[in-house]
């Protein structure tokens, strides 16, 4: 039986490990965290890729796995409706997903608290080195350690993230703390608020019990800000003790005068609808903008998948999609070629590189506008138009 590592456990992981199982693979799951994975509030907009993912692994895809919406909404500065557009859509959320594809693998052969320090690899496999002073070895390892991956860092060292000049805050509202004319706006929509410089969209999720039952929901929302690299940036990822955090901060450490100046900015910029959002969300954290673009995504008997290869802008909201098509594209190319990574890997990365690259382009396109905002510079607007905005953010489209 042939064997595969997975370094990472989260969603794109879990996909992988999910279908190389079910083509009877040996499978194992090593996550770094010494702890359970949480969500921190992150919703997700699905796409076909990650239904057909889901389908392809056993998975329900019915009632229950997310929110339906029939339409989206833009509002004004004054809380007026702007414009409405009918796109039917599911949204979920991170906490929904993680729950479905964990419980669909052998909790035996997930580990916690496995961080990769290295890997070593030869003619007749890989074999990855953790920092708890144990090894590993598979005919296969698939890097699904995301933006920060170890193994990425390792094989391609000179691929790094590039800071878009901007970033997003992130957190969720439980529909009972709303007010009715509120909830009556928000539900069940796909909602944005334009500012100048700015951009805020919502849409209901799966609730903190990851029930998607009416009452039982929340809101998540997506605010992006510009923030200075130099400047802003280095004194939001200063935490409660001091400390200065690389490219994010765990939200329980974000200083409350940053949130509580986030909010004060809602409430001066954003639609009453959103500022309120806001203001009833637990515990709002942000995450800085990045691209992240690798040259290819094979190395002998290595695959990067999901966020360790590319990370796209969220706007267009194809992350987890993208990583559930990785894992699709692996399992099946390895199935064709008996379970051969020598054969497979080479088209699994010249096929799943092309769709990167086309994804992070269009994310820059539909980023244009804030980067150059966040910039200084004279932007089009084009992009920034509440028509625009909800024609073309977070869209299913051909790659």
């Amino acid at each position: 039986m042939p064997r595969a590592l997975i370094i990472g456990g989260s969603l794109g992981g879990l996909f992988a490990a999910n279908l190389l199982q079910r083509d009877g693979w040996d499978v194992e799951v090593f996550e770094q965290s010494a702890e359970p994975l949480a969500g921190r509030g992150a919703g997700i907009i699905t796409h076909p890729e990650l239904f057909d993912a889901l389908v392809r692994i056993g998975i329900a895809t019915g009632e229950g796995i997310g929110v339906d919406i029939e339409g989206r909404v833009a509002f004004g500065r004054d809380g007026a409706t702007l414009g409405t557009l009918p796109i039917r859509q599911c949204l979920t959320t991170w906490g929904r997903l993680h729950e479905l594809l964990l419980a669909a693998f052998p909790s035996a052969r997930y580990h916690l608290g496995h961080a990769c320090s290295g890997i070593t690899q030869d003619a007749d496999g890989v074999t990855a080195h953790f920092r708890n002073g144990t090894s590993a070895r598979g005919d296969l390892l698939v890097g699904a350690d995301g933006i920060r991956s170890a193994i990425r860092v390792q094989l391609a060292p000179d691929t790094e993230p590039r800071y878009a000049g901007y970033i997003a805050w992130r957190g969720l509202a439980d529909e009972n703390d709303l007010s009715p004319q509120t909830h009556r706006d928000l539900f069940p929509k796909f909602a944005f608020s334009l500012a100048p410089r700015e951009h805020m969209l919502g849409y209901p999720v799966a609730g903190f019990g990851n029930s998607t039952r009416a009452g039982e929901r929340a809101f998540n929302f997506v605010w992006y800000r510009p923030a200075h690299a130099g400047r802003e940036l280095p004194e939001l990822c200063t935490d409660i003790h001091g400390r200065r955090h690389d490219m994010g901060i765990p939200p329980p450490l974000i200083r409350p005068e940053v949130i509580a100046a986030m909010r004060d900015a809602a409430r001066d910029q954003l639609s009453p609808q959103f500022a309120e959002v806001v203001a009833c969300t637990r515990q709002p954290f942000f995450q800085a903008i990045f691209d992240l673009e690798s040259p290819r995504m094979h190395f002998g008997h290595v695959a990067l998948l999901g966020d360790a290869a590319f990370v796209a802008r969220p706007h267009v909201g194809m992350g987890v999609s993208k990583a559930a098509g990785d894992a699709m594209a692996l399992a099946g190319l390895l199935q064709e070629s008996g379970n051969n990574p020598a054969r497979a890997l080479p088209e699994y990365s010249a096929q799943r590189t092309r769709f990167g690259h086309a994804v992070i382009a269009h994310a820059r396109e539909l980023g244009a506008y804030l980067e150059a905002c966040a910039a200084g510079e004279t932007a089009a607007p084009e992009r920034h138009t509440p028509e625009a905005v909800m024609r073309d953010i977070a869209v299913t489209r051909a790659f």
